[in-house]
């Protein structure tokens, strides 16, 4: 269990992104390791923690899965070398970032599982609610456990499905019959590559194909990295089959009417690379018409307008276009500050949040400055930001924030923490205007949520306290995760 999971700390002050999955099958027979290696790399946004590649040779020894994983980001965990010994023409990859529990090597993925029917290689990004009570169904019957993760629960009952029904995807559709919450899965069997997507359709998956191989992906820009073509998404509650007999068979028997499908909001406000495009919305356009919605209800006069890199650029070019306030450039990022940077003790002078950006005096000196946030979770990096930009010689700062205020936590995947941990629980805008000092502070409309995503179906639970889903009645997020 990740300790102090809630203390309030510059690093902890942003939302973390969730996980990443790639799958490949090749009917050509070509190796996949390296062409996962790189569509994870594309995915890396997606989480920093741990990472992982297994492979199986399908005209080789039935069930036999070659997999390497490791703590740390892709290029610190694999070398030429281990890639050199993943032979195989089908395979899944993951990266992770875990919304709560541990961080260890035994809970990166992808998990594979050896059972009397074969392997089974699994790759999920999501959050379920009803681990505990699945997790006790299966102990108690003897199952054991090797991880602390939700994902081997749902890899436990698709292969104790498997072994009362006659393929692996209708064992799939079977476990989603118990499994509640967000997933995006990628299950490789021995001959078939399987994506599912959980009928709210939380999580985004995709389908690519380059020349004679299929991809299932977490997003479209990692289709665009490995050279594969776009062929559709995934559908919400859909299960999908990849084989060289067949192509792609669909199962849609799981989808629920639209009107019901609840999008996490936050791929299109924050997690997805601009790049990517979700359920044929372009995530770029999302964010250009979240500035533009926040210069249009939370308008101010100002000299310029600038973005917290990297989330916050889109959305100030939005705002800029749509005011006619000129956008720039007001903070220089360190690109070298990873997931192996050494945080500065609470008693050093140094900020985090400074040791990542610095503010540039030329632009913002003697200037009214308009800054877009993707989101203010507790407070204190946006408290930094604001005091960085008047150290720098600003003489107004606007703060405007693409997304509504959280009020509440998240139980899908996003690590919104306990709403006492939250600067908007039970405070006011003004409040939070002061705690954070700025000479003003706008928030996106939540009405203006579904018009950023072309009125498809979106989860705000958030921002609302009503979720698709009944929220499990005890907190679980420090005890299982992703």
């Amino acid at each position: 269990m990740k300790e102090n999971i809630y203390v309030q700390t510059e690093e902890q002050d942003k939302l973390k992104e969730e996980c990443g999955v790639f799958g490949i099958y090749d009917f050509d027979g070509g190796d996949v390791a390296s062409t996962i290696y790189y569509g994870l790399f594309a995915l890396q946004h997606r989480g920093q923690e741990s990472c992982g590649i297994a492979v199986s040779d399908t005209n080789g020894p039935k069930g036999k899965v070659l997999s390497y994983k490791d703590m740390g980001l892709l290029n610190e965990a694999f070398t030429p070398e281990t890639l050199e010994k993943l032979k195989g023409d089908i395979g899944v990859g993951h990266v992770r970032y875990s919304t709560a529990g541990s961080s260890t090597r035994e809970n990166a993925q992808p998990l594979v599982l050896n059972y009397v029917k074969g392997t089974l290689g699994l790759a999920h990004n999501g959050n379920l609610i009803n681990t505990p009570e699945l997790r006790r169904e299966l102990e108690q019957t003897g199952a054991i456990f090797q991880t602390t993760i939700d994902s081997e629960v749902i890899a436990y009952h698709i292969a104790r499905e498997r072994l009362n029904v006659g393929t692996v995807e209708e064992a799939v559709k079977r476990a989603m019959l118990k499994i509640k919450g967000a997933y995006s899965l990628i299950v490789m069997s021995p001959r078939k590559l399987i994506g599912a997507r959980d009928p709210f359709g939380f999580k985004p998956l995709c389908i690519g194909k380059r020349d004679n191989a299929y991809i299932i992906a977490s997003e479209t820009c990692a289709l665009d990295t490995v050279g594969a073509e776009f062929v559709r998404d995934v559908l919400p509650g859909e299960i999908v089959t990849i084989s060289p007999e067949k192509g792609i068979e669909s199962d849609t028997s799981m989808c629920l009417p639209k009107a019901q499908e609840a999008r996490c909001i936050f791929e299109y406000i924050y997690f997805a690379r601009p790049d990517s495009y979700i359920d044929g919305i372009s995530v770029y356009n999302s964010r250009i018409l979240a500035g533009k919605f926040l210069a249009q209800d939370s308008p101010v006069d100002a000299d310029i307008v600038v973005g917290v890199p990297e989330s916050g650029n889109v959305a100030a070019l939005g705002y800029s276009l749509a005011s006619g306030i000129p956008y720039g450039t007001a903070f220089v990022k360190n690109a070298y500050v990873g997931r192996t940077f050494i945080k500065p003790k609470q008693k050093n002078r140094e900020s985090s949040v400074q040791v990542k950006l610095n503010a540039l005096r030329e632009a913002v000196a003697g200037k009214r400055v308009i800054i877009i946030d993707d989101s203010i979770v507790r407070g204190t990096t946006s408290d930094r930001i604001v005091h960085m930009l008047r150290e720098a010689g600003a003489k107004e700062v606007h703060m405007r924030v693409s997304s509504p205020p959280f009020l509440w936590p998240c139980y899908f995947g996003t690590d919104v923490p306990a709403r006492d941990q939250l600067i908007a629980y039970n405070r006011s805008v003004e409040e939070i205007r002061q705690i954070i000092g700025a000479d003003s502070l706008g928030y996106l409309r939540i009405e203006r949520l579904e018009e950023m995503v072309g009125q498809l179906g979106i989860c705000k639970g958030c921002f609302t306290g009503t979720y698709p889903l009944d929220p499990p009645v005890e907190d679980i997020r420090g005890e299982f995760d992703k």
